[in-house]
């Protein structure tokens, strides 16, 4: 990977790692959702909804439009199967190990029989 995409890779995740944005990610994506809509469904005030949807839209992972004084969010698809498919490949490379040692070890049982 190169710099560019490694600096996206750090971003989606950290947008991510953060409990209220995967949740606000499940609603956005199951629907375009008003930015207020989404504050009323937390226990913090708007400006911190705002911030973590500001946090996702930074990362790529939501868009947001103007309809009149509403802002409305959008998930955006391509982005989380982006995700998706990092962490594929990362079960790929760990499989590919868990592999190798499975193979050490019945070499090694082998040998000593």
């Amino acid at each position: 990977m190169h710099g560019d995409d490694e600096d996206r890779t750090d971003a989606l995740f950290q947008a991510l790692a953060d409990r209220t944005r995967r949740d606000i990610m499940r609603r956005v994506l199951a629907g375009e959702r008003s930015v207020s809509a989404l504050a009323a469904r937390y226990e913090m005030s708007f400006a911190a909804v705002q911030k973590h949807v500001a946090v996702l839209e930074k990362a790529g992972l939501l868009t947001k439009r103007r309809n009149g004084r509403e802002q409305l969010a959008s998930g955006d698809v391509a982005a989380v199967r982006s995700v998706a498919s990092m962490l594929t490949e990362l079960e790929q490379i760990w499989r590919g190990r868990i592999a190798r040692i499975d193979e050490l070890i019945a070499s090694d049982s082998t040998e000593e029989s």
